[in-house]
């Protein structure tokens, strides 16, 4: 595998993952606790026996630099080698734009890619959570003298119309291709994982051809290429979706998890800043949960999976959730079937995500918040008793004086005014004096983290290293 070069996809911006998203590049998406999504692929790659590696990013990709940095926690923190970080760039002579798509992307980086030794270039999503060894995988490219070879595996039909859907023959050539149809003719679908040839590469990538499967896959199959699929039986999953990525979070708590974190055989490995060791107080409950380090429980936590640093105090409740570094649930508060994002500050007696109406859609994100999820932003601040429904939006930043009601109806979104600039959580903002009425109290003293709780520095300080950036 020395004579193999990867080149990971992480230039995504996975707007499917609403807000999530907004202010990261996909791949950098916190996942399983204290993961990210690239972690599975720079994974992969590493275990795989493959250590010269580049990351084509694009897309907000301060917190993905941030995060992989010089490739210490993988091992490729190498003079020969090791994992490069590329970016789109002016050429001489080149119109300045952005990647049109996946395969335009390896194309602007073909003399990075002709400068590496070896003959076979694995091409990877970055985005995408799996375990693979890419070692049979390029042994079967090879041993069919491929110009590409893509890993294939069946997928629910649902699913299919989302992605390449392809027919082989009996002996693994791929004969059909239809990408993304509204009416898939089979299960068979593309996992987004290419093996090249270099000399493919350089025969069939254009500036006509501007993504793998629209363009590249469907010309090749067309001009007689030697196309072949491989498959591949184990887990894979596209977290692309606000349901999907809830889904795969919450799969990881099952007794034998598809995707085992606990694989000796196969870590996963990641950047992870120093903390404490996970507290478990003595009023707390926590049944089929995955807890990371720097935790602080007092409350109940249901089927849920908390990041870093996070905080439930005496009386709360986390139900069926994600909950992103760093963020603390106050006493009495309910957090229910709901993402949060990090740093988000839920106040006493809050309830986020109440309701039985799971099927009234957000009305700003129709198509992306529509199971019953609630998802709140980073650095958001829930104020006290507020009642926020299902398929709520809550945008990053939002304050205490941003809610004009008690209840949030679900359905509904609730952002800063465009006038107001975003900052980190105040920790002494003046009491709404009036009781009684509807506007929910503005008091967020008792919002902002406990970062000594959680195992960080005071405010104001650096306590948020590595895994607390974007």
């Amino acid at each position: 595998m020395k004579r193999t070069l990867a080149v990971i996809l992480a230039g995504g911006e996975g707007e499917r993952l609403s807000i999530l998203s907004s202010m990261r590049a996909k791949p950098a998406v916190p996942f399983g606790g204290k993961y990210r999504i690239i972690d599975f692929t720079l994974s992969n790659c590493v275990n795989s026996d493959i250590d010269n590696v580049v990351v084509l990013t694009q897309y907000n990709p301060r917190s993905l630099n941030d995060h992989i940095g010089m490739g210490r926690p993988w091992d490729l923190d190498r003079n020969t080698g090791g994992v490069r970080m590329l970016q789109p760039y002016i050429a001489r002579g080149r119109v300045a734009e952005w990647y049109r798509g996946t395969a335009d992307a390896v194309l602007q980086n073909l003399n990075v890619i002709g400068q590496a030794s070896g003959d076979a270039v694995l091409v990877l999503a970055g985005d995408h959570i799996y375990k693979m060894d890419y070692q049979p995988f390029v042994a079967a490219h090879r041993r069919h003298r491929a110009d590409v070879t893509i890993a294939v595996r069946r997928v629910p039909l649902a699913d299919a119309t989302r992605m390449g859907i392809l027919a082989m023959d009996d002996t693994g050539r791929v004969v059909e291709w239809h990408e993304k149809p509204r009416q898939p003719k089979s299960d068979l679908a593309s996992m987004g994982v290419y093996v090249f040839s270099k000399r493919a590469l350089h025969q069939w990538l254009s500036d006509t051809r501007v993504d793998f499967g629209h363009d590249v896959i469907p010309a090749m199959i067309e001009g007689g290429a030697r196309v072949y699929g491989y498959r591949f039986d184990g887990y894979w999953q596209d977290v692309g979706t606000v349901q999907s990525y809830w889904e795969a979070n919450l799969a990881l708590l099952s007794d034998a998890p598809e995707l085992d974190l606990y694989d000796r055989e196969w870590v996963i490995h990641t950047r992870s800043e120093e903390r404490a060791p996970a507290k478990i107080g003595a009023t707390a409950q926590v049944h089929r949960s995955l807890i990371s380090h720097g935790c602080v429980i007092n409350g109940s936590v249901v089927n849920s999976v908390l990041s870093p640093g996070v905080v439930v105090d005496i009386g709360a409740v986390v139900r069926d959730s994600i909950v992103l570094f760093d963020s603390v649930i106050r006493p009495g508060a309910v957090v229910d079937r709901a993402i949060l994002d990090k740093e988000v500050a839920v106040g006493p007696g809050a309830i986020v995500g109440e309701g039985t109406d799971y099927d009234e859609v957000n009305r700003r994100e129709p198509g992306r918040l529509n199971t019953g999820i609630t998802v709140v932003g980073k650095r958001a601040v829930i104020p006290r008793g507020v009642r926020i429904g299902r398929n709520v939006l809550i945008g990053e930043g939002v304050r205490a004086t941003d809610f004009a009601s008690r209840v949030v109806r679900s359905g509904s979104t609730i952002e800063r005014p465009k006038d107001r600039i975003v900052r980190p959580v105040a920790h002494t903002v003046a009491p709404d004096s009036s009781a009684g009425r509807d506007a929910p109290t503005a008091d967020e003293s008792d919002l902002a983290p406990r970062a000594a709780e959680a195992g960080g520095k005071g405010p104001g300080e650096s306590r948020r290293a590595a895994e607390a950036k974007d």
